[in-house]
């Protein structure tokens, strides 16, 4: 456990519909490899509290109900992926979700990261998580968030110790955009097609 502590691990990139399990095993992997686990979700709530330039755009944005666009997060996950704790390597959780953004992510790993300055220049491990499309509306149809902290909550499975309230800040959960139904279907029926200099694992989870 020692060396898989300190050995330089490939990117990982972990492509899936929403409800797959992405932010699960991101985490078991974090835990194992002590490296950290990357979400747009937590890169935008970040930005927007220490109120950088991006993060004020990408505010102005969000509070006008539109998704936040490629030239605002693409540039908040070159940050983030540039910071020293990335080193050794990092997971990507969720990112890219669309063919603009894997060809943005294909050629930034090409020209910026894959040196010597960085210890890690080999192929990054992607892995798609396929999960049933029905296990997959079981899961979101129940599924809230906290719109401060970003904690996952299931109605089902996990509840709140208040109903609809965060147990950690008290805000009141809300259901996320990408969790309707209509977007999911959308999700699943599309699929990042380039694949590049990556490597792809797929894992099947039905449960």
């Amino acid at each position: 456990m020692a060396e898989e502590s300190s050995r330089t691990i490939e990117p990982v990139i972990l492509l899936g519909a929403p409800g797959a399990g992405k932010g699960t095993q991101s985490k078991r992997i974090e835990q194992r490899y002590h490296i950290p686990q990357i979400s747009t979700g937590d890169i935008l709530r970040q930005n927007v509290k220490a109120g950088t330039s991006l993060g004020q755009a990408a505010k102005a944005v969000m509070e006008r109900g539109q998704l936040v666009p490629d030239d605002l997060v693409c540039p908040m996950v070159a940050d983030r992926i540039r910071e020293i704790d990335c080193e050794r390597g990092f997971i990507l959780d969720g990112f890219p979700r669309t063919a603009a953004q894997a060809g943005w992510l294909d050629a930034y790993l090409e020209n910026e990261f894959f040196d010597k300055s960085h210890g890690c220049n080999r192929l990054p491990i992607v892995i798609r998580l396929e999960v049933d499309y029905n296990e997959l509306l079981r899961r979101l149809t129940g599924r809230r968030s906290c719109p401060t902290c970003g904690r996952i909550y299931n109605v089902h499975l996990q509840p709140p110790k208040v109903d609809e309230l965060c147990d950690r800040d008290g805000s009141k959960l809300v259901i996320r955009e990408d969790d309707r139904e209509e977007v999911i279907g959308s999700v699943c029926m599309s699929s990042i097609s380039r694949r590049g200099r990556w490597r792809i694992t797929t894992r099947r989870r039905d449960a």
